[in-house]
């Protein structure tokens, strides 16, 4: 959603002018920070929320309070209303689609409507620095939408509340080729309460002028490529101090999880009911290795900030950066005529983050949007129509046209023959997402990643110990919540 300066982004998040909601046990619950990832092809900035909640007692009443609220509501919504009964279905979506997208909307509803000439549809534009609360609202009073947008990293919160139905996978158009990082943020505990509705990727924005020089021939077929390309630039550029081949800050987890999910790692895993922290796995400790030679070969980057402080695509705007990992929107971020360089945009460029493996994408993490049912609806069936029509081969291809990544694989050639978008798009054949743990965001506001990073880029502790000693806490934060 970073699609306008005003409203969240791709990786939906508030941003940094948007307003918290008043701290309700419910609003607290449903609001604790989320992950930040990357939407369509223009927009903002912002820095990620800080949690909003107090101590853990409080916080599993909070989940105990939406437990209880939610099964009240439940009980007077239990089964489907039949197809004859209802006159009407609901949906909520966020002002994207009206403003962004409108025709894909249109669309679905000519198509549901044909399906059903005696239900109208009644889509509700909502705002993504106020959903949440309406949401929690309307939950508590058993009249939610029938259809729901929200962002991909809010949904395990609401999946593990029981605030959604469950759904059937193989009835949902393009279901087999689902794209894997929205597709996580749908399922929880082995069932899946959401379908992907679009997202957005990172992928390597670059100086095409600075490759030249460099004697850089095209983009790099893998990682080991990358490094060596990069070390070409440092050759060329790096006797002034403050060059960068790859801007790569310390605490720049989005990116260096990627390496992780490259060599086969993961964050965590659930086994048995019980999560474990991966990260000190072989795998992992092999890719992290390859993150500490990023750190000390090609870039001077702070050791201990993040890409948003200060803005990655702006410093890339001063000349002193070859090249950085960034989401769609940063690339015309980057030549904005007030804030960034617009002289570059003869020389910019992308290409998704080669593998390790030649020839194959690093795995990106996906920011994006899902649709779900809410477990109030007594229109389940009507529900689960609109939504078909909504992700129908079709509509998907209008959501494309409109700049953002549908949510199939199949559609992701749609826009090849745009170079601003087609590398985004390509980048996200491969993705990932984090694990779907309601202790997530515990992990994130505990700076876990961020903190093991900089002891790997500042030399504080081994990849080894550093990746072990963030294991063991997010193994202790996702089984306990502390």
């Amino acid at each position: 959603m970073e699609a306008q300066q005003s409203a969240h982004g791709q990786d939906h998040y508030l941003a940094s002018s948007a307003e918290f909601p008043t701290l309700t046990p419910l609003v607290v619950y449903a609001n604790l920070p989320l992950v930040v990832g990357g939407l369509n092809q223009s927009g903002s900035h912002g820095g990620a929320p800080k949690l909003l909640g107090g101590d853990m007692k409080a916080r599993f009443f909070v989940a105990a309070v939406l437990a209880a609220m939610l099964a009240i509501a439940a009980s007077t919504a239990s089964g489907s209303t039949s197809r004859t009964q209802a006159g009407k279905i609901v949906v909520w979506l966020q002002n994207d689609a009206q403003n962004g997208w409108p025709e894909a909307v249109a669309l679905a509803n000519r198509t549901f409507k044909a399906q059903h000439p005696d239900v109208d549809v009644d889509v509700q534009y909502q705002s993504w620095g106020t959903h949440l609360t309406k949401f929690d609202a309307a939950l508590a009073g058993g009249d939610a939408p029938d259809v729901i947008e929200l962002g991909n990293t809010e949904m395990t919160k609401y999946m593990a509340a029981g605030a959604f139905k469950s759904l059937t996978q193989s009835v949902f158009p393009n279901n087999k080729t689902w794209l894997q990082g929205l597709k996580g943020s749908c399922q929880y505990n082995g069932k899946l309460y959401g379908v992907p509705y679009y997202a957005g990727a990172r992928a390597v924005i670059y100086r095409k002028d600075q490759y030249a020089k460099a004697g850089i021939k095209g983009t790099p077929k893998s990682l080991a490529q990358f490094i060596a390309n990069g070390k070409k630039l440092m050759k060329t550029y790096g006797k002034d101090g403050g060059y960068s081949a790859v801007y790569f800050p310390g605490k720049y987890w989005y990116a260096a999880m990627s390496f992780v999910y490259d060599y086969g790692g993961k964050i965590a895993v659930r086994k048995g009911g019980k999560w474990k922290g991966t990260l000190n796995s072989p795998q992992a400790i092999r890719a992290l290795n390859q993150v500490q030679t990023v750190f000390k070969s090609l870039t001077r980057a702070s050791k201990t900030t993040d890409e948003a402080n200060p803005q990655q695509a702006l410093v890339f705007a001063k000349g002193k950066v070859g090249s950085f990992i960034g989401n769609g929107w940063e690339w015309p971020y980057a030549l904005d005529e007030k804030v960034g360089n617009p002289d570059l945009a003869p020389v910019v460029g992308a290409y998704p983050m080669p593998s390790h493996v030649r020839g194959k994408f690093m795995p990106t993490f996906l920011g994006g949007s899902d649709l779900a049912v809410p477990v109030t609806t007594k229109n389940q069936s009507l529900a689960v129509d609109w939504i078909k029509a909504f992700t129908s081969t079709a509509a998907e291809s209008e959501i494309a046209k409109a700049g953002n990544i549908a949510n199939t694989t199949k559609l992701l050639a749609f826009n090849a023959s745009n170079p601003k978008l087609a590398p985004f798009a390509r980048a996200a054949k491969y993705s990932w997402f984090v694990p779907t743990s309601p202790n997530w965001a515990n992990v994130e506001n505990a700076n876990v990643l961020q903190n093991m990073l900089v002891k790997i880029a500042t030399g504080r502790a081994s990849v080894k110990a550093a990746a072990t000693s963030a294991s063991n806490q997010i193994t202790r934060i996702l089984n306990t919540g502390a």
